[in-house]
């Protein structure tokens, strides 16, 4: 049974192929450009271009399993190949923002949820994640925090339940290699509610040196996240994260048992992700 990983460079993803690798299932890739892939060397690494389905003929050959990352341009015509390529179930990386507030007008879960309508009428079996705020996120802060110690941050007192991405990854591979899954939809978060402060506070403890937060509300908030979102940013981006900020701070963010509760253990807590990924905060 050979399993298919789309998005495999990235941080779930690689993640993904880790872990099947790590249970000894036959696993598959792919990247636009498999030479700078950077994965195992065991890893069988295949071109694939999500927005180009006639790319993935040869990588779908011999799949019955496969992992989607979430790319709303072809996924139609791709999953109409995997069907007929013999792909029986998918198991698809989509969002929180699906169900969150606001979710009618939020771009980013109207984006995820037009992916996952696509995956539950392919006529193929299906397995939809839904997390939360990626502790990962916060890699955006390492440059600032390397060069000067100083992060700005829209609405800093905004909450999020951080999930660390080898737990999402660690409900995706369940889903792949055992059955129950079937027509699940999981949400998925952290173990805990912090603020963005907080986060800060603990990548600060994590470093051995100490992170000034600089809290940006109004027209400062909306020119930062312009600027960090520049050309990527689709149409109402940012007015759906200055509200969906602000209306969360003072409130706890959602914190769900998925990832124990498939898994069998704890999910990681941010303090770990952050003592993990400590290199990136510090080297230049």
């Amino acid at each position: 049974m050979t399993i298919l990983v789309t998005g495999a460079t990235g941080n779930v993803g690689r993640r993904v192929v880790e872990l099947l690798l790590a249970a000894g299932a036959p696993v598959r890739a792919t990247s636009r450009n498999p030479k700078t892939a950077e994965l195992a060397a065991d890893v069988d690494v295949r071109a694939g271009d999500l927005d180009d389905p006639g790319s993935f003929g040869d990588a779908l050959s011999g799949v019955q399993k496969l992992f989607l990352f979430p790319s709303p341009s072809g996924v139609a015509g791709f999953l109409d190949l995997a069907g007929a390529s013999g792909v029986r179930h998918v198991v698809l990386l989509s969002s929180g923002a699906v169900s969150g507030p606001g979710e009618s007008v939020n771009p980013i879960g109207l984006m995820h949820l037009s992916v996952e309508q696509a995956v539950r009428h392919s006529g193929l079996a299906w397995t939809v994640l839904r997390p939360g705020s990626f502790a990962s996120n916060t890699l955006q802060w390492a440059p600032a925090i390397r060069e000067s110690g100083e992060v700005r941050i829209p609405y800093a007192e905004s909450t999020v339940s951080p999930i660390h991405e080898r737990d999402i990854a660690a409900v995706a591979v369940q889903a792949l290699l055992s059955g129950g899954h079937e027509g699940a939809t999981y949400d998925l978060t952290g173990p805990e509610s912090m603020t963005q402060r907080r986060q800060a506070e603990l990548i600060a403890a994590a470093i051995g040196r100490p992170v000034t937060v600089v809290d940006l509300a109004g027209d400062a908030a909306r020119a930062q996240l312009e600027e960090q979102y520049g050309a990527f940013a689709v149409p109402g981006l940012v007015d759906s994260l200055l509200a969906m900020y602000a209306a969360s701070v003072g409130t706890a963010a959602p914190v769900t048992d998925t990832v124990a509760r498939i898994t069998g253990r704890a999910p990681a807590t941010f303090a770990d992700w952050a003592s993990e990924h400590r290199p990136a905060f510090t080297a230049a």
